[in-house]
Parts: C-alpha cells; structure tokens; sequence
C-alpha cells in the first residue's frame, strides 16, 4: 500500500474482502496478505485515516501480489490522476472534497458543504438559500463548472443558490490562484469544480448505494440513490435525490415560511472505442421550492425601522408547519451535455463539449387582490456551451493547450407578473479564446497563456419616467486575460507557487440594469448604465510542506487590486411601494484592494488521531474613497479534532464494524470590524463560536457495507448572526440541530 502523493508505504490500511469478511490492516512498511481464498471474484475494501474509501473488484484465479495506490491527501492537496503521460502539475492552489465528506454531509447543499474550507464563505440570504464567497469573490465574479460546464441561471442575485445536487457528484474541488485561464473569462481563479467520476471498468455488475439522513432543526428528510454498471458496450450511472424541510428555528424562536423541498435527477452514460474516442452523455434536472422568511417582509417604514431592530421578527408563530408560503421561490435547472475526447496519438488530445441549459425562475411576493399565486418575477434562460480544446505534448517536457469556448443566452421575462421586471430581456452572446504553455525544467514549472473574450449584449429594458417606453441598448465588450504561473518544489515535501494574472470583466445585466424590489432579499436594487469595465490584477503566493504522510501545511497570500470595482452599496434611505417598505441599495464603481492570507493544516497522530485546523484572514478597501468594502467576510478559524478505533470489532460471524470513530469540531467568525458605522443598515453582529460532534461507524456484512453517522451542529445552541446573510437584519441563524444519516452501499 502506497501514498499516490509522496509514494511513502502507508502502515495501518485496513482491507477487507466483502464476500468473506477476511480483514487485515497493513504493516510498518505498507504491507498486507490475504489468504485461504477460493478462486472467483471478490470486492477488497480500503480505509485510511484521512483518505477516501475505495472498493477494488478483483477475479482471483491463482496466487496474486497486488500494488494499491492511496491518495492520503485528498482533502488538501491537488490529486494527479495519470495514465501513459508524466504528471502535469496544476499551477493552482486547490482544495478537494471526496466522495465521503459527500457522503456524511447529505443534508447540506453545495454551497454549504465548502463553507468550512480554508478562504470560503457563505452569501445567505436565511437559511437553505447560500452561495460561496472564495478569497471575498462570489456572483458575476465566482463562476461554478458542472461537470465541465460553466454553471448558467441567474447567478447574480444573492438570494439565488447554485442549482445544483452535489450528490451527482465524486468530488468538489476550489482553484484559488489565477491559473484558470481556459475557464469562460472574467476572472482570475475562484473557480469551483463539481465532477463525477468515470465509471470505473471493474464495475461489470451492478453497484449502488443509498443515502438517508434526517435532521432534527426543520424536520427535515434528505434520501438519495446512485445505481450504475460498467459493460464493454456502455457505462451507465443513474442517481437522484429528494429532500424537505419544514420550518427552522433559531435558538429562541422558530423562523415560518422557511421550508425547503428539493428534487433532482441525473444520467452519466459513457462509451469508448480502442482507447482512441471516449465519448460521455450527462444529463441532469434540478427543482427546488424555498421559503423566504416572512418577518423580512413588511408594510410601512416605520415596521421597517423597527423590524431591523427587533430580538425577534414580525409574524413569528410558534407552530411547525412544512407549509412554504410567499414570498418562496420555485426554480428548475436542467442540464444536457455531449463530450467526445479523441486521442489520435499519445501525445495529442482532442475534445469537443456541446451542452444546453435551462433555467426557470418565479419568485412570489405577498401582493393584494388575491394576486399572491402569480409571480412577482418569472425568468426563463437558455443557455447553448459549444466548445473545443486541444493539447498537445511536446518534447522536453512542453504542454501546449488550446482552446474556444462559445456561450450563447437568451433570458426572457414571463409577463404573467404584471409588474415592470427587476432585469431586463436580453440575448448574450461571448466567445473565447485561449492559449497556454508550461514546461518542467528539472524542479520549476513555468505556466503562462492569454485569454480573448468578446460579448455582444442586446438589451430590452422599460424606461423608468413616464409614460413607459421600451429602451434598448446594444453592447460590445472585449476583454483579455494574461498569467505568468512558477511552480518551485524546493526540496522533498516542500513547493512553492507563485501565480500572477491580468484580467477585465464586464459589467454584468443586472449591474447595469436592475430596477426594482428583489424579493428574495428584501432590498430595492438599482443598476448603473454607465458602468466601466472592471479590470484587476491578481497575484498569489502559495506555499505547501508534506515532510509525510502523517502531516501536510497549506498557506495561500494573495493580493488583488481592482480599477473600476463594481460593488453593490447600502444606501442610506428606506423606501415604501406598494408592496411594502425595503432598504434601497445601488450598484457603485470604484479602486479597490482586496488581500488576505489561508492557512490550513492537517495531521494524524498515530494510526487513530486526525486533526485539521484552517485559518482564513481577509481585507477589502476602497482605495479610491478611502473606506472599507461594504459585504466583505470575516475572519474564521475552523479547527477539528477526530479519534478512530482502527481495530475492526466482529459482531457475529458475518458482520464486522469498521472506522468507528468521533469527532469534535469548532467554527469561529469574528466580528466584521472593518466597516464604517454609516455603510450598513445595522452594525456587523458580534464574534460568534460554534461547537459541533459527530459520531460514525462502518457496519460491513457479505456483498453490503452500511455507514451510520449521528452529528451535532451548534451544539450549544448559541444564538448569533452572521455578516454575510441578508437576513441578519431581521432574525438570527440556526440553532441547534441533530442529524442522523445511513448510507449502504451493494
């Protein structure tokens, strides 16, 4: 047994043979013998403190010496997967979840799952509703790959999560540097990266699982199924996941009208031919149905004022209910995607990706009349990814890759509002070019590319003076991006990433357009038509130290400075409309730095000890005005400490427990002082520490292996707000909540 990272021998693996439940756990040098078998076919089991499971099917037919490759270090270090080519480093500081940490959080959503990672944070907007905010970058300037496709809705409201079932998914990963130069432009890293794996070929009969979970706050359900085969005709792999949650509750009172129920559906089906033409179909469907809370929803200025000032909001009832009322929202994402990958030689790749998208969107508003059952917005997108990329490997170790990217968008207004639309009707149109180059000299990797972007926008908004017009605007923008990235490995364990990049990002439609109430975050926004491009340049400095498996440290510097921030600003007026009173924010430009520093460690002590503690520091200034950035993230520090029993404990002769073990982990967020008492509606909430347990044990039987979990979140059932989520002016976040999960695999 072999570290795939530092290809150190890896002491204390359990494995363990399914159909005969024979166990063994490897030695001081890595290994194991499993004996007494008959011939035939058996599934081996792996676990590792640190790593994620694997199942190895294996056809035994005489004696057979095995070599298994761990990757100890999946949840902090870059994972390099190769087959007939040397390893091509990234260039990017990466952050991994694998499919356990999936697993065991089946009750989070996307977002929600990357939050206690190093420089992420979460944009709420209440609770069930979140996006991620990596290194103070999120929206229009965050952009999320759905299995290779550049995830397409309405991703600039802050109320709108991504419409995505992680569950699809084998791993989540976060580039943080500025090495993204074949992504859609108008960024410089910051990118998230949700993938399935392939189906393996050693899965030639038919493997699945199950997830359930229930949680206490909300009353919640979350079950999920996979179920897929490898056959030399076609791969296939089918999951789905169903969820609902009623009414959560702080630590004092319940939050009504907060329910969740959720659907999704997805297909992976993959085909090769003679190892030269790997073609792969995935198609997916996502709905969703969120309660907004309704106390963020009032009549008069004066409840307004008074709201943003209450221990406890308006309309609190203290009856549970799985009802989802208005204001909600109903929203459907489906996703069809076609891959063909040709390798005509072995140093040469050729991929072609088509993909369509459509996204549906109502948002409902409690409006008089008896109007509330029509929506207040209704937005329907289509979305059409067309794109090529080539690579080529040249001697003496240089990679030339190439590509074109087209994406072409149509969003509509559904006029069964009957009220002028807070974003515009528009028809986008961008195209991309790239180009990079890398080569390895003995311990230094050089990576440098640029990047073309061009987009036309056609624009149909409703003027805002009377009478009412229809207002058109034909907009051309062309953007270019550049990078310089140096990766050092300075000596055994220890390397070196120095990123450097140059990047333009134009103002998106709803930057420049927005007029009206946003429902789901009860605020009037306002757009700016004369808003500039927005150019930044970014660089980052990262430094990782693997002296062995036991212990890897992880520390990101980064420093961005942007001309012509375009940020979205807390006016200081309230204003009343006939569907109630809400704060007024507009959308400003300005000079801005924005720099911070992520720490993260992670260690074993022993063969049962696991420990991770991550540090995240971040700063934003208006350089320009010389004040603090309005919606910026504190300060965090996760720490977690774990114990394992590594010894399998035999219950009968068939059933066996494994990874029995618990975990205590802590979450503290400080107070957000950089910011001026005049910049915000109410005062940034106060420092806040959470406390969490968890409990898990594998049950394994003949042919099934069960995993149990019991966790604890907010165990103290602190009362508190968090800066980040809109609804802290009117409520508090979570409070305790008790989670219970089984997962069986066949």
């Amino acid at each position: 047994m072999i570290d795939e990272n530092t290809q150190q021998p890896l002491s204390f693996v359990n494995l363990l043979m399914s159909e005969t439940t024979k166990g063994v756990a490897t030695d001081d040098k890595g290994f194991f013998t499993i004996d007494s078998l008959c011939k035939g076919t058996y599934h081996l089991q792996i676990s590792h403190i640190g790593c994620e499971n694997q199942l190895i099917h294996l056809g035994m037919e005489q004696d057979t010496t095995i070599t298994i490759y761990l990757n100890h270090t999946t949840s902090t270090l870059t994972t390099v997967i190769v087959k007939g080519k040397a390893p091509e480093t990234t260039g990017q500081s990466t952050i991994t979840l694998n499919r356990k940490k999936l697993e065991d959080n089946i009750d989070k959503n996307l977002s929600e799952l990357l939050e206690n990672e190093a420089g992420v944070h979460l944009m709420k907007n209440g609770n069930g509703i979140a996006k991620p905010v990596v290194n103070g970058l999120y929206g229009n300037r965050l952009q999320i790959l759905n299995n290779g496709i550049v995830q397409s809705g309405q991703q600039w409201g802050n109320d709108h999560s991504p419409e995505i079932d992680p569950f699809s998914a084998d791993k989540i990963s976060i580039l943080k540097g500025v090495n993204a130069i074949e992504y859609s432009g108008g960024n410089l890293g910051s990118i998230i990266l949700v993938e399935p794996k392939r189906i393996a070929n050693t899965n030639t009969h038919l493997h699945g699982q199950v997830n359930y979970a229930y949680e206490s706050n909300g009353r919640g359900h979350v079950l999920h199924a996979r179920i897929g085969q490898y056959t030399p005709f076609l791969a296939w792999r089918l999951s789905g996941t169903l969820k609902k949650y009623g009414d959560q509750h702080t630590s004092n009172y319940l939050l009504n009208n907060t329910g969740i129920e959720e659907a999704s559906l997805a297909l992976q089906l993959e085909k090769s031919w003679n190892d030269k033409l790997f073609v792969d179909f995935y198609a997916s469907t996502f709905n969703t149905r969120l309660g907004v809370l309704r106390g963020a929803h009032v009549g008069n200025l004066t409840d307004l004022e008074t709201a943003l000032s209450r221990a406890v909001p308006f309309f609190t009832d203290s009856v549970f209910s799985y009802q989802i009322e208005a204001p909600r929202q109903n929203v459907s994402h489906h996703l069809a995607k076609i891959k063909a990958k040709y390798i005509p030689t072995d140093h040469q790749t050729i991929e072609f990706v088509s993909a369509l998208q459509v996204n549906n969107r109502k948002e409902f508003d409690v409006r008089r009349g008896g109007r509330t059952d029509r929506p207040a917005l209704s937005l329907l997108q289509y979305t059409l990814n067309v794109e090529a990329k080539y690579k080529h490997f040249f001697e003496n170790n240089w990679v030339l890759k190439l590509g074109n990217q087209n994406i072409l968008t149509d969003n509509t207004n559904n006029p069964e509002t009957g009220i002028s639309p807070l974003i515009p009707d528009y028809i986008s149109w961008k195209s991309g070019l790239f180009i990079s180059l890398s080569k390895q000299i003995k311990k230094v990797q050089f990576s440098f590319g640029g990047r073309y972007d061009f987009e036309q926008q056609n624009v149909a908004t409703i003027s805002s003076d009377l009478p009412r017009r229809i207002v058109r605007y034909d907009n051309s923008f062309h953007n270019i991006t550049g990078l310089l990235a140096v990766t050092f490995d300075l000596k055994k364990g220890h390397s070196l990433l120095l990123n450097s990049g140059y990047a333009m990002r134009n103002p998106a439609i709803n930057e420049l357009y927005s007029a009206g109430l946003h429902q789901g975050v009860s605020g009037i926004e306002e757009g700016n038509v004369n808003l500039e491009t927005e150019k930044a340049i970014k660089s980052t400095l990262a430094y990782e130290w693997t002296p062995n498996p036991n212990f890897t440290f992880n520390a990101l510097l980064y420093h961005q400075h942007f001309f012509n921030y375009i940020f979205l600003e807390p006016q200081d007026q309230f204003r009343l409309t006939i569907r109630g009173a809400f704060p007024v924010f507009e959308y400003k430009q300005t000079n801005a730095n924005i720099y911070g520093l992520d720490v993260s460690t992670q260690f074993t002590i022993g063969d049962s000890w696991l420990g991770m503690i991550k540090y995240s520091y971040l700063r934003g200034n208006d350089t320009e005005n010389n004040t603090p950035l309005v919606f910026m993230p504190p300060n965090s520090l996760y720490s977690s400490l774990g114990y394992e029993i590594k010894k399998g404990i035999k219950i009968s002769k068939h059933i066996q427990l494994e990874q029995l073990a618990i975990e205590v982990n802590s979450r503290l967020v400080f107070e957000q002082t950089n910011l001026l008492a005049t910049q915000d509606f109410a005062p940034p909430p106060s420092t806040y520490h959470l406390l969490g347990i968890k409990f898990s044990a594998n049950i394994v039987i003949p042919n099934y292996q069960l995993r149990c979990f019991v966790k604890i979140d907010n165990t103290l059932n602190t009362a508190f707000r968090d800066y980040l989520n809109r609804q802290r002016y009117f409520a508090d976040d979570l409070g305790r909540s008790i989670t219970i999960g089984i997962n069986c695999k066949f």
